[in-house]
């Protein structure tokens, strides 16, 4: 069987992996010159099953309408005329509740759990090197109340089966001495040993050539302009380089995705969430930067060390397709980050970046078939794409394979909306 995927980046680029791990032709069409070159380039290198919390909870609206109007807020919506962002935020709304967030986090947290376990298992089969650590993740706090919310959620996390276990200070320190130096103590947190890091973007690139090496055809400089149907059937993919035709298509774009789909009827809630990310030099300065993956709340970022890099990424910024930059947020982060590790590289040697994060009401990604009898999608995975990718991938082969994945996807299909 023909497959077509569209998109290259690591949720792509694994769907493409897994297709061709199940027997079939693939191929992947991209606009980018190269895999990986849109949100899976410079994203917080986190493969973290304990971030799985939604961004829809109880205290999410209250928290939002204090943001409102401030520039360096975690969470930031531009006020404008969207008609798409106001349906999405109804949605959002709606997910709100206890209920709904118990039920998000148990789905999240499903998929990324196996996903976690896949990437493993992948990584050991295939030697890649992207610059990974398996040192788990560090979840840090700075008071009482960010505590008691750590504590709260990591109950709820280890009842759906993953060990995160909540630690001291001391234990902090233990685990990162590099926290020693930090400017505003860390009072505790919760540990979560079997998460990891890695350079998403490395591992993608280095995928898609033994993705090349397996039989796989990449269309790179090719922008998909539309999906030709025949029927209930998807007949063919309109690019700007002619024609591309498979026996079922896969849809991994990302934020783009109902570009795609709306026009079949398909109508996806998903919406484009700006992130940032800063890439610090670590050269000189070992002792000072992280060696642990870490997550700070407070301010919504995370940090992982690559190599001879600290990436730290964080904020969201709901202004359409916009990849402007805010000087006044790339500041904050890189406020922070040397607030809480000082001496962990050059301040005058950074690389700034920003990406879409493709972001469902529920916060879960949109997973398995359509109305078309051959089309699919993956998509949508906010800023869990990483982490749930190589789950997701797995899954979805296996549905276009006519096999049982090895997950529920129940909650995870595009008929939930």
């Amino acid at each position: 069987m023909k497959v077509v995927v569209l998109g290259a980046g690591v949720v792509g680029t694994t769907s493409a992996y897994y297709l061709l791990q199940n027997g079939h032709q693939v191929t992947v069409i991209d606009r980018q010159p190269k895999a990986a070159q849109e949100t899976s380039f410079a994203n917080g290198g986190q493969i973290s099953a304990c971030h799985a919390l939604p961004w829809a909870t109880p205290q999410t609206p209250w928290q939002s309408l204090k943001w409102l109007g401030q520039e360096d807020a975690p969470l930031l919506f531009r006020l404008r005329f969207d008609p798409q962002l106001f349906a999405w935020v109804l949605r959002f709304l709606r997910n709100c509740g206890p209920d709904r967030t118990r039920q998000n986090i148990e789905k999240s947290l499903r998929l990324a759990i196996y996903s976690r376990s896949c990437i493993k298992e992948l990584r050991a089969q295939l030697g890649l090197e992207y610059d990974s650590l398996s040192k788990g993740i560090l979840h840090i706090c700075h008071d009482e109340n960010e505590m008691k919310k750590v504590e709260k959620t990591a109950d709820i996390m280890q009842e759906f089966g993953l060990e995160r276990r909540v630690v001291s200070a001391a234990e902090c320190l233990a685990i990162e001495p590099a926290l020693k130096h930090s400017r505003h103590p860390v009072i505790g947190g919760s540990f979560s040993p079997d998460d990891e890091s890695g350079d998403a973007q490395k591992f993608t690139l280095a995928l898609a050539d033994r993705c090349r090496k397996m039989g796989a055809t990449f269309l790179y400089d090719t922008s998909i302009h539309e999906l030709a149907t025949s029927g209930t059937k998807i007949d063919h993919v309109r690019t700007s380089n002619g024609p591309v035709r498979g026996d079922k298509y896969l849809v991994c774009l990302g934020s783009y995705s109902p570009f795609l789909t709306n026009p079949l009827g398909i109508k996806l809630p998903i919406y484009p969430c700006k992130g940032y990310s800063i890439t610090i030099d670590t050269t000189g300065f070992e002792d000072g930067a992280p060696t642990v993956s870490l997550i700070d709340d407070s301010v919504k970022m995370v940090y992982s060390r690559l190599g001879s890099r600290l990436r730290v990424a964080g904020t969201a910024e709901l202004d359409g397709y916009s990849l402007r930059m805010s000087p006044r947020r790339q500041q904050l982060i890189t406020d922070k980050a040397f607030e809480l590790f000082p001496h962990c590289g050059n301040r005058d040697q950074i690389d700034y970046w920003s990406g879409l994060r493709p972001v469902t009401p529920d916060s879960a990604p949109v997973l398995g078939a359509t109305r078309y009898d051959n089309l699919f999608l993956n998509s949508g995975h906010g800023t869990l794409g990483w982490t749930m990718s190589c789950g997701s991938a797995k899954a979805i082969a296996d549905v276009m394979s006519n096999k049982a994945p090895e997950i529920s996807l129940q909650g995870l299909q595009v008929d939930r909306f």
